[in-house]
């Protein structure tokens, strides 16, 4: 029995309908509004609005280079290169992924944002009541042999060039999600490596959800500011700031607000989804500039975290951990598998579960 188009992101749908109950049974308990995670450019807008865009660049170019070498109207050739690249299952596969992500991105920022009232018999303004952030950093010791990993990292590197490098890996990180959602759900005709990519970013989102609830922490640049005073100003330092007033405001007025609060560090999710594209490109096989960039790019995404103070050391372990995970769960929700290990499935390829073992002896 194969697959259907429908039912590709099953589990990530059910991942954010997991996660939807969790924000309402919270917000009810705790009496907090839910709010649209992007305030200037709403999520349902701005995700199709990606989405929508890469189909473009997937039609256009092609419809152009087409039309230089036949006589047809671009019109023409547009709409036959539509009917070639996006028949109607590949458009529910690209509309019905989009969605499913975006349900778990939008609870996830809203349970993100629940952390410091779930845990509110401290003084939630405070960056070290009721938070685990000196469990975090004594941990952080004890694995750099009594050394604070983010004083290394600043005596090893410097606070000039690094410090701007690291930035701009922080920022490149933000983009790179959403384009690599567009890539899988759009530019790939492999449905079954789309559909795995996708399912485990969203396990990512509720693994995460889930623990920053259970372990509460700010990292070490509001736990331990004096460590990163000396850093010059880049955009994330700017960004840190403003990440902080938002939590004081949201904190003192969580109605009047009008926005969302976002500051947890364990586990980090930079790390276990930049973790998760890894293990994706390598079980797909892309090509190895790809593979060899993407590792290149964990590698410094760990240490941007931890240099910049987002998060300590161990949470970047976590995150590895966490993204490993959701890589072999998603494997397992989708059919990409051999048994108990993940395999990339050809498309419409049966089950592994009811692949007879005649169909396999040989």
């Amino acid at each position: 029995m194969s697959r259907s188009v429908g039912e590709d992101f099953r589990y990530a749908w059910l991942a954010g309908l997991l996660m939807a109950a969790a924000t309402l049974l919270i917000a009810w308990l705790e009496n907090l509004p839910i709010r649209d995670p992007d305030s200037l450019i709403p999520g349902y807008i701005r995700f199709p609005a990606i989405v929508l865009g890469a189909i473009s660049l997937d039609i256009v170019p092609r419809a152009l280079w087409r039309a230089r070498r036949t006589p047809r109207t671009l019109w023409t050739v547009t709409r036959e290169i539509t009917r070639e690249r996006w028949p109607a299952s590949h458009w529910r596969f690209a509309l019905g992924g989009v969605m499913a992500w975006y349900l778990c991105y939008a609870t996830f920022r809203n349970l993100k944002s629940f952390v410091p009232f779930v845990h509110a018999e401290g003084d939630p303004l405070s960056a070290t009541d009721n938070v685990y952030d000196t469990q975090m950093a004594n941990l952080d010791k004890i694995l750099w042999l009594g050394h604070d990993p983010a004083k290394v990292l600043h005596d090893l590197l410097g606070t000039g060039f690094a410090a701007q490098l690291f930035s701009a890996v922080y920022i490149i990180w933000i983009v790179l999600v959403p384009v690599s959602i567009a890539i899988a759900l759009v530019w790939t005709r492999h449905t079954a490596a789309g559909s795995w990519y996708v399912t485990a970013v969203a396990f990512d989102w509720a693994l995460g959800a889930a623990i920053y609830l259970m372990f509460p922490s700010v990292g070490p640049i509001y736990s331990d500011p004096k460590t990163f005073a000396d850093l010059p100003e880049t955009y994330v330092s700017k960004l840190q700031t403003s990440m902080w007033d938002d939590r004081v405001t949201v904190v003192g007025d969580v109605v009047g607000s009008g926005t969302l609060q976002t500051i947890a560090a364990f586990a980090s999710l930079h790390v276990g989804i930049m973790l998760t594209i890894c293990l994706i490109v390598e079980y797909v096989g892309l090509s190895r500039w790809i593979r060899v960039t993407s590792w290149v790019f964990l590698v410094l995404t760990v240490f941007a975290t931890v240099y910049l103070g987002w998060h300590f050391f161990i949470d970047a372990i976590a995150g590895a951990a966490l993204g490993a995970s959701t890589v072999w769960l998603a494997a397992m929700a989708t059919g990409n598998r051999v048994g108990l290990r993940p395999k990339l499935r050809r498309n419409h390829e049966p089950e592994p579960s009811v692949v007879s073992e005649d169909s396999t002896a040989g």
